[in-house]
């Protein structure tokens, strides 16, 4: 299951997603840093279709985990060659540009 919060402002809609078991945890790796915070993943918590929808609504989109990363490679959201990965942990963003 994929934790997801949705923020609008405007004409921007921002999905913020990660795998659910990471909500809360911080990752390190030199100078890089994940902190997959409650404040900003917590809250509603979804499957990986609805995840998808999501994603299609979305203009930008900022991704933690291999379920939420790999579903939006996947469906062609992410270019798999754009993914970091701090211990083992992928990120992603994504952003539309119209």
């Amino acid at each position: 299951m994929i934790s997801i919060r949705i923020y609008r402002q405007g004409k921007e809609t921002f999905v913020s997603a990660c795998d659910k078991e990471l909500v809360g945890k911080k990752f390190v790796e030199g100078k890089l840093q994940i902190d997959a915070s409650e404040k900003f993943y917590g809250g509603e918590t979804v499957d990986v279709k609805t995840l998808g929808k999501l994603l299609a609504e979305a203009t930008i989109a900022n991704l933690v985990g291999k379920k939420a990363v790999m579903h939006a490679i996947k469906l062609g959201f992410i270019n798999k060659d754009c993914v970091l990965t701090i211990k083992g942990i992928p990120h992603a963003q994504m952003y539309k540009m119209f």
